[in-house]
């Protein structure tokens, strides 16, 4: 199992194990959604109980050491905490909000990593809200993958819903441009 792998593996283990709901959003969920790409490190988001923060950030600096000083007051400040997998590379949790976090978590599905062991992905309706949102060059040729893969299967009204409603929310008019093009582009 290679290393990116191997982190996403460790992360579900401790936060399964801590009760903890997450769903990976990152380049895992882009080699299962769009078209492959070498990423290296391990982005995913988790969902903790209001008033529990701080202590279940302790938890995971136990376990995954923080790459930064004071690591949980940055995280309660942006809603990401990076931390050390050891032996296998870096990872950042984000925190997730209630809304559109929590249905991305429930939606979440099964990935297998092989050697039957399973984490949790986003769909790929919700990988091109947060590729949109982020909407980075890269972004968008995630994307553009993501459509041309699977666009007959897509949930079309829930992606231009959480769009629509987190554009607003970013002040980004370009957030579900982002994604109309990639759309548009796979009737061409």
């Amino acid at each position: 199992m290679n290393g990116q792998f191997e982190a996403a593996w460790k992360l579900h283990v401790f936060l399964t194990g801590h009760g903890i709901p997450y769903a990976i959003i990152g380049g895992i969920a882009v080699q299962r959604w769009g078209q492959p790409r070498l990423t290296r490190d391990v982005d995913l988001t988790i969902l903790l109980r209001p008033g529990s923060e701080e202590a279940a950030l302790r938890q995971i600096v136990a376990a995954f050491p923080a790459r930064l000083e004071d690591a949980i007051a940055f995280a309660l400040e942006h809603r990401v905490l990076p931390v050390d997998v050891p032996g296998c590379g870096e990872a950042d949790i984000s925190l997730g909000l209630p809304g559109y976090e929590e249905d991305v978590i429930a939606r979440a599905v099964a990935y297998d990593l092989g050697d039957g062991r399973q984490v949790r992905l986003c769909s790929a309706e919700d990988l091109i809200v947060h590729k949109a949102l982020a909407g980075r060059p890269q972004d968008v040729l995630d994307i553009e993958g993501i459509v041309a893969r699977h666009g007959a299967t897509l949930d079309v009204a829930y992606v231009r819903r959480w769009l629509d409603e987190l554009g607003r929310a970013a002040d980004d008019p370009e957030v579900r441009a982002r994604f109309e093009r990639a759309w548009a582009a796979r009737l061409r």
